[in-house]
């Protein structure tokens, strides 16, 4: 085994043509048999990591995954590449267990996921089932889990440290993309594996913008923000269950195409939203935190956050929902500390005084970032211990143009009330003291001190972004804690001596502009062509059942909407074309595509597109040297029907019926053994119609239901 054979996976498999982050490392250790733990981004292409090594390794790897929806979007992306992959949940009925188990068995299957409960349920019964077969890799998604100072500790995580005594010789690999350093190292003490090698990539997403607006009139902002947005996909997080209803009611009412989704709700409403969502019928998904983990869904193309999340690890995670293609996308959060305060009550564990400790801390630190006058990528690139000092150039206070003032008066009052109050009050309590407020809470010591009611010509929103402002600067500090306070620093005393001047904010305008760096990510396309190819997708992902991005994600389309590809070959250089989608889907999108350029006088772009790395298209062939198409055409020679091959193959009937109508046109199966010849005659004329365009979705709406993909393709064939 090799790594170049691990690349002729990713391209003829997945269809890229590049591996990326710490990828192709974290596959070479595995496939030495070692244990790792690997920390990528949202997006980042996590999976890979372990579907490569499990279609190069001798046996099954288990995948231990969070999440049903999880489970389900990997398997359908899996099968959608023709990977034999399955898994074992609740949903399932008991017969439908069985077969899966029947599968593992027969050793068909290269990928089984699994939630970390069913491992360890009814004893060690699954654990006595695995000993009876050959594991190749335990793969633990969403590592992060088994830690109690993380923020989605989930206690069934605790009992897979059994993993590594029960099989000590198959290798492990944990994958996380939320663990600051005292969670990376609970994931190396509780997953057993001390000498594991650690792939810590960037934690930057730099296709994401991160914007915070302050809580005022939030429900009118998100509408204008709304209004710009109405063809996309997005999810907006509340705090609580009657917010969301509430929210997605109103969205509704407002003409927006949105649901909800909470825990509240039952099993077959929550599905019923989230399969709605995912499919693109839904275009917002209205959520408590019960929403997204895990979900796979590539164009989500904003996540706004109506309340502060608890931590800047889940804010991250959530924001992290959006993007996953690569493309532009926002993070929008809409910040007051009057949700800090209120989350405090929650972020206490009871009978654990360290853990409380921890999680107010981590509880103040979103409340920064809320506040925060710098760059906001700065800031979590810094939390997960990933040195910066770069402006990003893509978050709103990098792309804020600030006007100053001669703030010195100013600032002068703010630090004489912090000094003349002994250093021992919060912001509010100080602008309350500078403003002059009658309110009990005033001290009366303190009404007697001259610096009392200095401040009353000044709003108390704009006495707190002074504040902010003088701490941005570091002519003020702000204390930790549940109750934090206001310090002087080391800068104080000159400006209350006169010695320096300060210079405050007084405007800020947003530009429109975005950094260079996500400005170049994305080519000029044809908006008309792309939606054109997104009506073709949609097509395919109803007959099949599936999400639409299973098909292909908005970025290849974007790609092929970029660069106009104009036969097989150039399709083939489109980033997420592999060989079975190639065979699948190529000839349809790629007569949907000529179709486009012959009616706007246009012609291919491919040679914009620059591959590091150009390979040879292969046909993949068994060890015996016979190619996949006459594999699929010996089975039916020998009686089997395309279910019985699609099953023994563990390839989908679409997949074997395109391998047989092949040999239509060589005269090895008549067309008669795919259609009735009295259906002929009907579907000639109806391509006919549709000719020159080689796309079968208008002949397929044409027919109606009555007449299959498989029936038209093999007339096509014939003809």
């Amino acid at each position: 085994m090799s790594i170049k054979t691990a690349r002729e996976i990713l391209k003829h498999q997945f269809g890229y043509d590049e591996f990326r982050m710490n990828q192709e490392p974290a596959i070479e250790a595995v496939l030495a048999k070692k244990d790792c733990v690997v920390l990528m981004p949202t997006g980042g292409g996590k999976s890979l990591c372990y579907q490569i090594p499990a279609l190069m390794l001798d046996g099954l790897t288990v995948v231990i995954s969070p999440l049903i929806a999880l489970m389900k979007d990997q398997v359908d992306a899996l099968r959608a590449n023709g990977v034999e992959a399955a898994f074992l949940n609740s949903t399932q009925t008991a017969a439908e267990q069985v077969e899966v188990f029947r599968d593992v068995r027969k050793g068909k299957l290269k990928l089984l996921y699994v939630a970390p409960e069913r491992l360890l349920q009814s004893g060690d019964q699954f654990l006595d089932f695995l000993r009876g077969i050959n594991i190749s890799l335990f793969a633990i998604d969403e590592a992060h889990c088994i830690s109690s100072w993380g923020h989605d500790f989930r206690s069934e995580y605790l009992r897979l440290a059994t993993l590594k005594k029960e099989f000590p010789s198959v290798p492990l690999i944990a994958l996380t993309a939320t663990a600051d350093k005292l969670v990376r190292k609970d994931i190396f003490e509780r997953l057993n594996v001390p000498d594991a090698e650690l792939f810590l990539s960037s934690f930057n997403r730099p296709n994401i913008y991160y914007a915070v607006e302050p809580k005022r009139n939030s429900y009118g902002q998100l509408l204008a923000y709304l209004d710009k947005r109405k063809d996309e996909s997005g999810i907006i997080y509340c705090l609580s269950r009657n917010s969301v209803d509430s929210l997605a009611s109103d969205l509704r009412d407002e003409g927006y195409s949105a649901l909800s989704y909470h825990a509240g709700l039952d099993k077959e409403t929550r599905d019923k939203h989230q399969e709605s969502f995912l499919k693109d019928e839904t275009k917002i998904i209205v959520a408590t935190i019960a929403f997204g983990m895990g979900i796979d869904k590539s164009n989500v193309r904003f996540v706004v956050h109506m309340d502060l999340p608890k931590n800047v690890e889940s804010y991250y995670q959530e924001t992290g929902r959006a993007g996953r293609d690569g493309l532009v996308s926002d993070a929008l959060l809409f910040f007051s500390w009057a949700d800090v305060l209120k989350l405090k009550g929650f972020a206490a564990v009871e009978g654990n005084a360290e853990q409380s400790a921890i999680m107010l801390k981590k509880l103040d630190l979103m409340g920064k970032f809320g506040d925060l006058m710098t760059c906001r990528r700065r800031f979590l690139l810094n939390y997960f211990s990933e040195e910066s000092t770069e402006d990003c150039g893509n978050c709103d206070n990098c792309t804020t143009v600030v006007e100053r003032f001669d703030g010195t008066v100013i600032a002068q009052k703010a630090l004489s009330a912090v000094y003349r109050t002994d250093q021992r009050f919060g912001m509010s309590y100080l602008i309350d003291f500078l403003r002059g407020s009658k309110s009990e809470k005033i001290r009366d010591e303190h009404k007697n001190i001259k610096t009392y009611g200095v401040g009353a010509d000044i709003s108390k929103d704009a006495w707190f972004n002074y504040f902010k402002d003088l701490i941005a600067q570091n002519y003020l500090a702000q204390t930790d804690g549940e109750f934090p306070t206001i310090r002087l620093t080391e800068k104080s005393m000159d400006v209350l001596a006169g010695n320096t001047p300060v210079e405050l904010i007084k405007v800020k305008v947003k530009e429109e502009k975005r950094s260079k760096l996500v400005a170049d990510a994305v080519h000029r396309y044809e908006q008309a062509l792309f939606d054109d190819l997104r009506r073709l997708r949609t097509t395919f992902a109803k007959h099949e059942n599936v999400p639409p991005y299973v098909i292909f994600s908005d970025a290849t389309l974007i790609e092929m909407a970029t660069y106009l590809p104009q036969n097989g070959w150039e399709l083939r250089k489109i980033s997420g074309v592999g060989d079975l989608k190639f065979d699948k889907y190529g000839a349809d999108f790629l007569a949907e595509i000529k179709t486009y350029c012959l009616t706007n006088s246009l012609v291919s772009r491919i040679d914009l597109k620059s591959n590091k790395r150009e390979r040879k298209v292969r046909t993949k062939r068994d060890v015996s040297g016979k190619d996949t198409y006459h594999t699929s055409l010996d089975l039916y020679r020998d009686g089997r029907s395309i279910s019985e091959i699609a099953k023994e193959r563990g390839l989908s009937p679409t997949t074997i019926e395109n391998h047989l109508i092949r040999f239509i046109t060589t005269g090895e199966i008549s067309l008669e053994q795919f259609v009735s010849m009295d259906k002929v005659e009907t579907i000639q004329k109806a391509i006919m119609k549709f000719q020159p365009s080689d796309a079968l979705s208008p002949v397929k709406e044409f027919l109606g239901d009555e007449y299959s993909f498989a029936e038209i393709r093999a007339v096509k064939a014939m003809l």
